[in-house]
């Protein structure tokens, strides 16, 4: 009986010990998680304010800290500047050109650890999550700041008062709207982007990563993406669209998907504007080994391989474009690369399967529009720089295209651009296999008023040196049975036969085959052409390689010979005849020119 009631009494007693204990967890849990959340609160928001030298403060209106599973949610948080410290800045003339401004509802942090925080300094989390945060960014100037006395400290030095070491192993962003306004210009811009995550994994901050170079913000991989981006021109001529844009700071890859640039309709477009008009689709472009820390910075676009993967890009002459009075020597590409304000340097431009459509509405006689089609543009270029001290070890850009000319006949080209030259040098050279001449029709029926009846290319080689001043090289056209038509424009059938004519070209003017006849040795043309200043640099490379199709062809001179043969006296005379008229050929056209000026400036 003893024993009985002993043991009852050490069940009640074991009982209500472990009640008491119980409670006094329960109170300490409580207690720990008030005071936590208060004492955390506070290192947090002192942890902001001097790791950001007092510019930029933290609040929140709660903090909710569970002991039990490591959860903490903030609720309501700002991160904005001080507008007293940041005046402060502004009246030294040492304000920041940009600040950030962040809200977000609701913070949840997983997987913590506070006693350890409290008690070690060490913030150790599994996750956090923020939903829908707003991210805003105000650029104020860009005027260069002065220099102050340099702050060389680690963050992980500015916080090791506060805290021994910070590691989260998932940081995730979801649905951010982020605004970014420009007041620096004349006129105040703001940019809106929605549908952005950001997934940063591995942040550490102790004595060991403060140096890290193959981190970004301590992170050991920040994976930036965004969907469904639209936005529209200032002039409201172009609309757009990217479907997605995701960065791997790990793997410096870029990748874009959908990119389009969509024009207004053609006739609302020339109602508006007199300038060239442009489209471009592109499937994706991928961007590897894209040093995101230099353009970031201001310093530039520098990657190791870009590559456009199908599309296509078409160009619309405006027929009612303003005489340019300007030397034309801006649209030569070497040019070009050179005068952009940020520094460049691609080393391989892959093009896989991109088509290039060039169409002109022809004033005067035919007043209808031509399409001149490359189908199917593949190829690489290479070496696309503008800094002098990779310049000044290769200065030469060189592309090698291959391309399908009307959809139909097979064109390598090769360019080469000069980009350290004073006089802008350049060459292209080429071949073409077969191909039937009428498939050119809808080019130079509506452009050139002709139409090719019959006509097989056997194949075009040409090799073309030149700079802004002149172009020199031979080009090498072979065919056989060549026929067309000399049209008129008819307002019912749209074109009609200018019989005579048709057939003086046929007869008398045109070499119906190239090599003749009967003969083993083809016609070769050399080329010789002086740019005037308002030719473009795409009118005067076709400029150029026309002169030896037309050469070729019987209008101008060709000579038949053996490849590689040295010239005869005569030839030589030829070509400084060849020279001599090219020069006639470039006054006449600068007189052209001025004739058309004067008649634009009259009232």
């Amino acid at each position: 009986m003893t024993a009985w009631v002993f043991k009852n009494r050490w069940r009640k007693i074991s009982i209500i010990g472990l009640g008491i204990l119980g409670v006094i967890i329960l109170v300490v849990v409580f207690f720990l998680n008030s005071f936590l959340s208060r004492t955390l609160s506070s290192k947090f928001k002192e942890a902001v304010l001097k790791g950001t030298d007092s510019l930029y403060r933290v609040n929140f209106s709660k903090l909710d800290i569970n002991v039990f599973n490591g959860t903490a949610v903030l609720h309501d948080i700002t991160f904005k500047p001080d507008t007293t410290a940041y005046h402060r800045l502004q009246q030294a003339g040492k304000a920041p050109n940009r600040l950030f401004e962040i809200k977000v509802k609701r913070l949840e942090v997983s997987g913590a650890h506070p006693l350890d925080i409290w008690l070690h300094k060490k913030i150790e989390v599994a996750l956090i999550d923020l939903k829908n945060p707003e991210i805003y960014i105000s650029k104020n100037g860009d005027k260069q700041q002065p220099q102050k006395p340099a702050d060389k400290r680690t963050i992980y030095q500015k916080l090791s008062a506060s805290f021994k070491l910070i590691r989260v192993d998932d940081i995730r962003l979801g649905e951010i709207n982020f605004t970014y306004r420009d007041k620096s210009g004349p006129k105040p811009s703001v940019h809106v982007l929605k549908e952005m995550d950001v997934h940063a994994t591995n942040l550490l901050i102790d004595s060991a990563t403060q140096a890290d170079t193959s981190r970004t913000l301590y992170c050991r991989d920040i994976v930036t993406q965004l969907r469904h981006y639209t936005g529209k021109s200032a002039n409201g001529l172009y609309t757009y669209k990217i479907n997605s844009v995701k960065l791997s700071t790990k793997t410096s890859r870029l990748d874009i998907a959908g990119v389009d640039v969509q024009p207004l309709t053609i006739s609302m477009y020339l109602a508006k504007s007199h300038t060239d008009r442009f489209g471009l689709h592109l499937d994706a472009i991928t961007l590897h080994h894209f040093n995101y820390r230099s353009y970031r910075q201001g310093q530039g676009l520098d990657v190791a391989r870009a590559v456009l993967n199908k599309g296509e890009f078409s160009i619309f002459s405006n027929p009612n474009g303003p005489l340019k009075t300007t030397d034309r020597l801006v649209t030569f590409p070497n040019w070009a690369i050179r005068q952009l304000k940020m520094g460049l340097q691609v080393d391989t431009l892959d093009i896989k399967d991109l088509d290039v459509n060039y169409s002109e509405f022809k004033k005067g006689k035919s007043r209808k529009t031509g399409t001149v089609r490359f189908s199917a543009v593949t190829g690489s270029i290479f070496n696309l720089t503008n800094k002098k001290a990779l310049l000044q070890k290769q200065p030469l850009a060189t592309a090698h295209l291959s391309t399908l000319f009307m959809g139909k006949g097979r064109l390598n080209l090769q360019f080469g651009f000069n980009l350290a030259d004073d006089g802008y040098s350049y060459s292209y050279k080429g071949h073409m296999g077969a191909m039937n001449m009428a498939d050119a029709n809808p080019a130079v029926m509506p452009l050139g008023l002709v139409r090719i009846t019959s006509g097989t290319v056997t194949s075009l080689d040409f090799d073309i040196h030149g700079n802004q001043r002149r172009s020199a090289g031979k080009v090498t056209f072979l065919y056989h049975n060549l026929k067309v038509d000399v049209l008129k424009t008819d307002d019912e059938k749209g074109y009609a036969k200018k019989g005579i004519i048709s057939l003086l070209a046929n007869t008398v003017i045109l070499k119906s085959d190239n090599p003749d006849n009967g003969k083993t040795i083809p016609r070769v043309a050399d080329v010789a052409f002086i740019r005037p200043k308002n030719f473009p640099f795409f009118k005067t490379i076709w400029s150029a390689l026309l002169n030896g199709l037309k050469g070729c062809a019987g209008v101008g001179k060709a000579d038949e010979k053996e490849k590689n043969q040295p010239l005869t006296k005569k030839e030589i005379k030829e070509k400084a005849d060849a020279l001599k008229k090219a020069s006639e050929y470039k006054q006449k056209e600068d007189k052209k020119f001025k004739q058309k000026l004067s008649e634009k400036q009259k009232p």
